[in-house]
């Protein structure tokens, strides 16, 4: 037999038995569209953490208080607090590194701002003149906070676009007085729209300066310094410098972590891109049970056609020809199944962006390409059993059971 008819008698074998067809196809393509939704999922979950941690700032250096047990960076420590102390004082003699551009204390709290009757709860930044650029915020109307001497706050805010939106509507905000906890400030800055990122809506902040801060929540301590290096190249000096000169004023302890934003990103990407794969290898496992369905499908299909086989080897067939009839229909099938399932996981994918749009829900095309090959691969090596048993079959006693 030639290739042409090896191909036309797998694919008449298939079309003859739809229901059959149908159960194997599914099978493949819900592995393969598996493979790709998931791999979408820990890929897109990598790059949007990598993307939110890359747009808090450039070349930056990030102070905590207290000191981590362990070499290296901990996620853990981004997010708990400890007993150690940072203040304006300790933030103010960074500015004296070599290395160091600019340095932004910061004090995090929540409280209350109202204006004309509308009241609610927001969070409050306090910090100083370097705050916005160190982040990369930009302004839509106003101006920042002034550049005053850190230990003493002016009753001024910049707010966020959704602050602005639900206080002052189509109205006017720079120059209105709002009222934040217990304290009278004038709006001086609106920020543009930013969103949601690492669990804080810009759009929902107010900004103050970080004397004025301490004062609001009775509290001399710093959440975090943000310290900008003055190029990449020096972020290393710049975190010896930060340490050297934090562990003078505390009269030689090292109480503080100093992290590095390349050192953030490293980890994470890390972590996440060791989770897309391990996702991945779960979604293979429907794989490999598709390839034991597509085996049994064909080792039925085998008894089914017993004296069709016989006939063919009446006729001349070798067993090698029958071999390779029935590894065209098994690798048929998995293709199909493979291409279905590769756009079925595209659509879910889509659909995920278009329900969390800030999500880059994109399958990596290593996934992709692992995915369609591995259900080729698992078809033919299930359906090489059946396979063998068909091309093993004696033609007398096949026709004579049929």
């Amino acid at each position: 037999m030639r290739l042409a008819d090896i191909l036309r008698f797998a694919r008449d074998a298939a079309a003859g038995y739809p229901m059959r067809t149908a159960l194997s196809v599914l099978a493949m393509s819900i592995g393969v569209a598996a493979v790709v939704i998931l791999t979408a999922l820990g890929d897109g979950a990598r790059r949007y953490v990598v993307g939110q941690f890359s747009s808090i700032g450039t070349n930056l250096v990030i102070v905590l208080p207290g000191r981590s047990g362990t070499g290296g960076f901990n996620p853990a420590n981004a997010i708990t607090t400890t007993p150690r102390d940072l203040t304006i004082d300790d933030a103010a003699a960074l500015r004296r590194a070599p290395a160091v551009s600019r340095v932004a204390p910061l004090a995090v709290g929540t409280s209350e701002i109202s204006f004309g009757g509308r009241l609610r709860e927001v969070m409050v930044a306090g910090s100083t003149a370097d705050f916005l650029p160190i982040r990369n915020f930009e302004l839509a109307q106003g101006i920042g906070l002034p550049d005053d001497d850190w230990n003493r706050g002016a009753s001024v805010a910049v707010i966020g676009n959704t602050i602005r939106q639900e206080m002052f509507g189509a109205g006017p905000a720079v120059g209105q007085l709002i009222r934040v906890g217990d304290r009278r400030l004038r709006v001086i800055g609106v920020l543009k729209p930013v969103g949601q990122g690492l669990g804080m809506n810009t759009d929902e902040l107010v900004i103050v300066p970080v004397a004025l801060a301490q004062a609001m929540f009775n509290s001399n301590t710093l959440f975090r310094i943000l310290v900008e290096a003055k190029r990449r190249e020096a972020i290393p000096d710049a975190k010896i410098e930060v340490m050297e000169i934090l562990k003078q004023r505390h009269r030689g302890e090292e109480d503080i972590t100093v992290i590095t934003q390349d050192a953030v990103l490293a980890t994470f990407d890390k972590l996440l891109g060791t989770l897309t794969l391990g996702v991945a290898g779960i979604a293979a496992i429907s794989l490999a049970v598709a390839g034991i369905l597509v085996m049994n499908v064909m080792l039925v299909a085998v008894t089914q056609r017993t004296g069709e086989i016989g006939l063919l080897k009446a006729l001349g067939a070798t067993g090698k020809t029958i071999r390779l009839a029935f590894l065209a229909e098994a690798a048929m099938l998995s293709t199909v199944g493979a291409l279905l399932g590769y756009l079925l996981g595209q659509l879910g994918a889509f659909a995920l962006r278009q329900a969390f749009p800030v999500f880059p829900a994109y399958p990596p095309d290593w996934a992709v390409i692992a995915g369609l090959s591995t259900a080729l691969c698992t078809g033919l090596l299930f359906g090489f059993m059946p396979a063998r048993r068909a091309a093993g079959l004696d033609p007398v006693q096949a026709l004579m059971r049929h």
